[in-house]
């Protein structure tokens, strides 16, 4: 391997270890970080042999069900350092997959307070497909640019945000509040919980996220979407069957600013189509275009891998025992009197 690539692949095992994008999940049963890279280009035979073939529902639709778990090391956007290349080798593949393992074995030999990425995240050495990205449309695998508009919203938001990090719980994101993360941040690798179960009637498609316990309720009927006028943290969403796979189309969403880790949303003008196509037992090819006027130039799609699992489904009691929340306010209360007291004794 040439000194260039090994670099590269060092760079990107550091920055996918510490940036956010990561995908990371809770429970061991639903630990996948040992499944093979998955491969959007894996045809039927490809996958499991000719021998497969796609199960149908008792109605006749192709069968989805189950529950499925996205995490991934590939981030959404491609970093710098591979800024010409879509895959890596299997070789540089395989060294960034040993270099991330090493980084992680160093932190968790750290001292530390109880905390230890092992047990709380859910975490993968593998690139999907050996892609570094998940993004696939735009070509160079990064966000298409932010329009004017969005671009001055972003920085007043963001100022807004030094002004007031924390004067009420309204100044903390809609996932520090245990309410959602979104679309489509909903369906995307964050760092833990990534488990998606898929319920199918002749008439809806339920998707019930493990992060948040959001579960969106699919209408597979052919109706319209609701008036324009209602708002819905996840949307308004109907299903149809193109082939063999499902295509979700959901409008009505809300103006949410925040595109992270944790929470990805779009503005009110935001559409987000998703396509569930399963390719054999254990995999099933996801894919999600955003098309948002309002704050992308262009369009945008990602590719990210969903795997089969045992699971169970882990009931996400956020509310209950969101003390997080609760901390951040009382501290930053502190931090206004420790400031007051200093400026007082000045």
């Amino acid at each position: 391997m040439q000194q260039r690539s090994l670099v590269a692949v060092s760079a990107l095992a550091a920055a996918v270890a510490l940036a956010p994008g990561l995908a990371y999940a809770q429970s061991q049963s639903a630990d996948v970080s040992t499944a093979p890279g998955f491969d959007t280009a894996l045809t039927e035979a490809d996958a499991s042999g000719a021998d497969w073939t796609l199960g149908r529902t008792a109605w006749g639709d192709p069968d989805l069900q189950g529950i499925w778990n996205n995490v991934t090391a590939t981030r959404l956007e491609r970093p710098a350092d591979f800024a010409d290349r879509a895959e890596l080798t299997a070789e540089e593949s395989a060294q960034f997959s040993a270099e991330l393992a090493e980084q992680r074995a160093e932190r968790e030999a750290q001292p530390h307070t109880g905390y230890a990425a092992s047990i709380w995240f859910e975490s993968s050495d593998e690139l999907a497909g050996n892609r570094t990205s998940l993004l696939v449309d735009p070509p160079d695998g990064r966000l298409p640019p932010l329009t004017s508009v969005a671009a001055r919203m972003a920085d007043v938001v963001a100022e807004a945000r030094r002004a007031s990090p924390a004067d009420t719980w309204w100044d903390r994101g809609p996932y520090e509040r245990c309410v959602s993360r979104g679309l489509p941040g909903a369906m995307m690798p964050g760092f833990y919980n990534h488990n998606y179960q898929i319920l199918q009637t002749p008439n809806h498609v339920v998707i019930l996220v493990e992060m948040i316990h959001d579960a969106r309720i699919v209408p597979m009927d052919g109706r319209a979407h609701v008036d324009e006028g209602i708002r819905q943290w996840l949307g308004d969403s109907r299903g149809r069957w193109e082939g063999d796979t499902l295509v979700v189309e959901t409008t009505n969403l809300p103006h949410l600013d925040q595109r992270g880790v944790a929470v990805f949303g779009t503005s009110e003008q935001g559409r987000v189509i998703e396509r569930f196509t399963r390719i054999d037992e254990n995999t099933m090819d996801y894919r999600v275009t955003v098309d948002d006027p309002a704050t992308f130039t262009a369009e945008w799609t990602a590719s990210i891998p969903m795997r089969r699992i045992d699971g169970p489904i882990y009931e996400y009691a956020c509310h209950e025992g969101n003390y997080g929340l609760t901390n951040i306010l009382a501290g930053h209360r502190r931090e206004e009197a420790e400031a007051a007291a200093l400026a007082a004794s000045k």
